[in-house]
């Protein structure tokens, strides 16, 4: 899991190297010089304007948000990006002291949220169970249970992911730790590669919906909405995504026998009863936490400190070995882990903080609002609007980069559209996935290309990034479907928060 681990604490606003898609060098090499050249210029052309004399404060403004995007897109990690950019506004708008009293005031009242103190205990949560190997024994379940029907390993996959949910909010981290297990399950089963990387890719989606979600705990610091609530609002919306993935295989494979041999493995009802018991743990976990928020026995903290409790004497007694220094070693190394992760996220809230006073101060926010209502704009053409923006910006940026940006900008205009804001953080984290995955540029689709092309993953199948994206493409359209519904029955979403005793 340190891999993993590594990816979750690691937001970086551009696409690594590493995960770049497959050319012949001489092209890539001057692909890459151009590429690196024009972000270069771009960014010194609005680094120049944004330190001229006389320019107006919704043009510095306008200039920070550019210039952030840059910063990621040059791979620089999301939380120095927007800080320093929003440094930079901040300067210009208001001066020297403004930029020292903002940094002497924000990181203190940032980190200081009874609210946000929920995000240390269920990344703790998270990585203990993904190093006492809770989470590991999920898909080996599913398999067990689900291998038989048409297209079980995909179906088993699809619901492994749904379940690393709630160890890891990072989808790159799900897509990645998923991929190395299961694409090649499946690749040996006879599967083609574009359902196997397909439902892989997919599957990491889940990881930013379904609660306990780092990424909804967040959004809610932004927006300014109540944590409880808010984790409850995605649970509908993540289990009937995960659902219609699984309703799509099953009817692919019905329809399609090639794309996914039968199973003939047949598992005896002690070893299917022995496989329930491993599920176990990670399902007591959720049940505590999100029957804990929903009767309102716990707050979402409270909820997060009685989950990390949980994974923690869990792990000594489902772990793989019951001996005390390798429980008191996973944990410290599970604290350590913690820490790095908390961090980088507290880094990524303190620089938002800073780019929304330059928002603020530079008026471009009560602008875009003014606009939108002198354009007569509705809430659904508005949020239709915001879907292909979003398409957009995922070409580019990972998930929380987009999140962060965005919401700053968006909440005035959502506020007199009538919007409401634990409903959008739902409707937000489907549309950031689905952009993370869509052609010409899903990061996502990506990452798992490139992981396909190890040997040990693909078992010397080629997987080229059209079969990727071939797979991806029937789930984006169910994801799609989804949002709709989410527009015309925002129920879907609200039902849950609003009839639970935490709210």
């Amino acid at each position: 899991m340190s891999d993993t681990n590594s990816m979750v604490a690691n937001h970086s606003g551009a696409t690594p190297p590493e995960i770049a898609a497959p050319s012949e060098e001489g092209a890539t090499r001057l692909w890459d010089y151009g590429y690196w050249c024009c972000i270069a210029a771009a960014g010194l052309l609005a680094l120049a304007v944004l330190i001229m004399p006389e320019i107006s404060d919704s043009t510095v403004g306008i200039l920070t948000i550019v210039l952030s995007v840059l910063l990621l897109i040059a791979g620089v990690h999301v939380g120095i990006a927007i800080l320093a950019a929003g440094a930079l506004g901040l300067w210009k708008l208001a001066g020297t002291n403004a930029v020292a009293v903002t940094f002497e005031d924000i990181p203190f009242s940032t980190s200081a949220s009874w609210s946000l103190s929920v995000i240390p205990l269920f990344i703790l949560m998270g990585i203990v169970m993904g190093n006492f190997n809770l989470t590991g024994k999920l898909f080996s379940a599913a398999q067990i249970w689900l291998g038989r029907m048409p297209g079980g390993l995909a179906v088993a996959t699809n619901f492994t992911g749904a379940g690393l949910a709630a160890s890891s909010g990072s989808s790159i981290a799900i897509s990645y730790a998923l991929g190395r297990t299961t694409i090649p399950e499946m690749i040996r089963a006879g599967y083609k590669p574009s359902l196997a990387t397909g439902v892989v890719t997919m599957a990491g989606t889940l990881g930013m919906l379904i609660p306990p979600s780092v990424v909804l705990v967040i959004y809610a610091g932004v927006a300014e909405t109540a944590v409880g609530p808010q984790l409850l609002a995605a649970l509908v919306p993540g289990l009937i995504t995960a659902l219609a993935y699984g309703v799509l295989i099953v009817l692919r494979c019905t329809l399609d026998p090639s794309l996914a041999p039968r199973s003939t493995q047949r598992y005896s009802w002690p070893e299917r009863i022995r496989a329930l018991w491993d599920m176990v743990p990670v399902t007591l976990i959720l049940v505590l936490i999100i029957g804990g928020m929903f009767t309102g026995i716990f707050t979402a903290t409270e909820a997060g400190a009685v989950g990390a409790i949980a994974a923690i004497v869990l792990g000594a007694i489902f772990g793989p070995d019951k001996s005390a220094k390798f429980f008191f070693r996973t944990l410290l190394s599970s604290l350590r882990d913690t820490a790095a992760g908390v961090a980088a996220i507290f880094l990524l809230l303190i620089g938002v903080h800073v780019l929304t006073r330059v928002v603020a101060l530079s008026g471009i926010a009560n602008k875009l609002t003014s606009a939108i209502v002198d354009m007569g704009v509705s809430r659904v053409v508005f949020l239709l609007l915001l879907i292909i923006v979003f398409l957009l910006l995922g070409m580019f940026m990972d998930g929380l980069a987009m999140i962060l940006l965005t919401v700053p900008i968006l909440i005035p205009v959502l506020t007199v559209l009538d919007i409401d804001m634990i409903w959008f953080g739902v409707f937000m984290v489907i549309l950031v996935e689905l952009a993370l995955v869509t052609p010409p540029i899903g990061m996502l689709t990506y990452i798992v290309h490139r992981l396909a092309q190890r040997e040990e993953v693909n078992l010397g199948v080629p997987i080229s990034l059209s079969d990727v994206f071939k797979g991806v493409a029937w789930f984006v359209a169910v994801s799609g479907g989804i949002l709709v519904l989410l527009i015309f029955f925002p129920d879907i979403a609200l039902w849950l928060p609003g009839n639970s005793a935490a709210s």
